[in-house]
């Protein structure tokens, strides 16, 4: 939105819950949220919720290399908020979150971490107009934050459950595993607290229509920051975090089309190199040259580039990392997975590759590396890929999203009080 619209959030105080994550896909959505709504003219308190023990909120030196790794949340206030030691001596959390979690219990371990988190004295007498929570298991600070007064919108981000059953495939758990249902029925129950669920992707949003019929949804694709639309450059790019879905597919890359394509000179941007030297340290040493590792600025990476490659074969829920290549309006060699979770079908982009298989990824790859041409920052701005990105998932469509939704929801809750 430009400096000229209406700001239908003006004077409001929003509370932004957040998990202490960077380097990763939900910290690129946190860092779209926060700039839609100051877009909307709102005051923002964007709230980092630490998983790890000892991160209490007033323990300054323990939050250094966070604050370090996330200088974008410094451009205005920012809180902390996490359980100190005790929290995770205390029998009750050892009874009733660390022994399932010792079974596979994600869901619940997330929650009783939450639950036990503190936030200082100054946020906690604020009296917020609204509180925007991300992931179902930082709700027991949303609603702390809400104080019965404010609506809560709750971001998703995917069907949880089905990340953490993954994650178990290769944890070592005590008997009885817990099972894929149960930790959906802990996330469901804390969901139903949220007075409006948004969903980044359709998949999620299908689901959960089934799962909580009688709750709220929207359709709330993520707006995900701009990409410069050039100079352009001579690098190939495979840009990714490190999470499972990201690790496995970065191997099958490397094993399986790497090779075939010739190994032509790529360069694969984030900290999946860390995931991948631990899963596969034999894959790792014979592609070291191609791993640069975490870069301060993501964008430049897609400015100075010619191709992006998307070789996803898992995961769940939307991809931030095809959003940006998709902002960049470069052209691309990507699997249908890559886009899954949207409305839309990606082999209608002029400027895209569909690969599924590793030979016609290798092929395709083997024809752009030996095609030196850039493409021009006009044919960037005008490809298929950036202009479903202005329309869908841009900061500016995200705020438009926001503003058809929130301010109805404020006079709800106005006329409630």
């Amino acid at each position: 939105m430009s400096g000229t619209e209406p700001q239908p959030l003006a004077g409001r105080d929003v509370a932004l819950v957040h998990p202490a994550w960077h380097s990763c896909g939900t910290y690129r959505v946190v860092l779209g949220q926060i700039a839609a709504y100051r877009a909307l003219g709102a005051r923002v308190a964007p709230i980092a919720v630490s998983d790890l023990p000892g991160f209490a909120p007033e323990r300054a030196w323990r939050w250094r290399s966070f604050v370090e790794a996330t200088p974008e949340l410094s451009q205005g206030e920012r809180w902390f908020g996490g359980a100190p030691f005790r929290a995770f001596v205390a029998p009750r959390f050892l009874s009733e979150a660390l022994w399932p979690y010792l079974h596979g219990d994600q869901a619940i371990i997330r929650a009783g971490i939450a639950e036990r988190s503190r936030v200082s004295a100054a946020l906690a007498a604020r009296r917020f107009d609204l509180v925007h929570c991300n992931h179902f298991f930082l709700m027991p600070v949303a609603k702390r934050l809400a104080a019965a007064r404010a609506p809560i919108l709750l971001d998703t981000h995917d069907l949880q459950a089905r990340q953490f059953a993954l994650m178990n495939e290769r944890a070592f758990l005590l008997s009885p595993r817990v099972s894929y249902e149960q930790m959906l029925a802990r996330e469901l129950d804390l969901m139903r607290g949220a007075d409006v669920l948004l969903h980044l992707n359709a998949q999620e949003y299908d689901d959960f229509r089934a799962l909580l019929p009688e709750k709220t949804h929207a359709l709330h694709y993520p707006g995900a920051p701009d990409a410069p639309l050039g100079p352009g450059g001579p690098d190939i790019v495979l840009v990714a975090s490190d999470n499972s879905a990201n690790v496995e597919s970065v191997i099958w890359f490397l094993r399986e089309v790497f090779g075939r394509a010739g190994a032509p000179p790529i360069k694969i941007v984030g900290n999946v190199d860390a995931g991948v030297k631990a899963r596969d340290p034999a894959i790792y040493r014979a592609a070291r040259s191609c791993f640069i590792g975490r870069v301060e600025d993501p964008a430049a990476v897609y400015a100075a580039a010619r191709l992006v490659l998307l070789p996803t074969i898992s995961g769940h829920g939307l991809s931030i990392k095809t959003v940006e290549a998709m902002a960049s309006g470069l052209p691309m060699i990507a699997t249908r997975h890559a886009f899954r979770g949207m409305r839309m079908n990606a082999a209608d982009f002029p400027n895209v590759v569909i690969a599924d298989d590793a030979e016609t990824f290798a092929r395709a790859l083997r024809d752009a590396a030996d095609d030196p041409r850039i493409a021009s920052e006009a044919e960037r701005a005008a490809s298929a890929t950036r202009r479903t990105y202005d329309e869908n998932f841009s900061l500016s469509a995200y705020a438009r999203r926001l503003a058809s939704l929130v301010p109805a929801l404020l006079r709800e809750a106005a006329m409630r009080d």
